[in-house]
């Protein structure tokens, strides 16, 4: 663990409200939210091809199908067909913004932690060499930890993918939706750098 100044520009940016993480939150979750409901329409639903009686004589209201949804076996109203798109849009620099106050945030409940993580020889391609690495740095086993690095190799992929506390991002696709439910956000030196550069200002 080393000691760097954060930069005050996207560590310590006014919070007036929590609105603005609220959206960027349910954004993240609606762009990955699974489109499996899918329901058949009268025109899907197999049969009902015969008009089930004549259309006059019998006193009866007239039908011309039985797959009509008011029928029992009819198709669905208003039902999902499996092509919904539930994607939250909202603008670049609005979610910069977002990430700004959720890095505050973390910055102010102190779950932020700058390490020479990456250069320190843990990152071999192999799972004991990253758990060595996180009690080197003194993190309890059940905290769930976000370990951000500049860019991401194999053998960090091959290091973190069976430690379930762990989510390794690049340091340019950090969002608010991890940076929140992070108990420790572990920042690698070059990473904080790319983060810094990236979230500072609008551009």
């Amino acid at each position: 663990m080393t000691d760097v100044k954060l930069d005050k520009s996207v560590f310590a940016v006014e919070v007036p409200n929590h609105e603005l993480l609220k959206l960027a939150y349910e954004s993240y979750l609606a762009a990955n939210r699974q489109v499996g409901a899918k329901t058949l329409t009268r025109g899907l639903v197999r049969g009902g091809g015969r008009k089930p009686w004549r259309q006059k004589g019998t006193g009866r209201a007239r039908f011309g199908s039985s797959r009509n949804p008011i029928w029992r076996g009819g198709g669905v109203t208003f039902g999902p067909l499996g092509i919904e798109n539930y994607n939250k849009t909202i603008a670049k620099n609005t979610k910069r913004v977002a990430l700004r106050q959720a890095l505050t945030l973390a910055n102010q409940e102190k779950r932020i932690l700058i390490s020479e993580i990456e250069d320190k020889g843990y990152f071999t391609g192999k799972t004991r060499d990253v758990v060595r690495g996180l009690k080197d740095l003194k993190i309890a086993d059940n905290k769930y930890i976000l370990l951000v690095v500049a860019n991401k190799t194999d053998e960090m992929i091959r290091g973190t993918n069976n430690l379930q506390n762990v989510n390794l991002v690049s340091a340019k696709y950090l969002n608010v939706f991890d940076i929140l439910n992070a108990d420790v956000i572990v920042f690698g030196k070059e990473a904080l750098g790319v983060t810094t550069e990236w979230l500072k200002g609008d551009k």
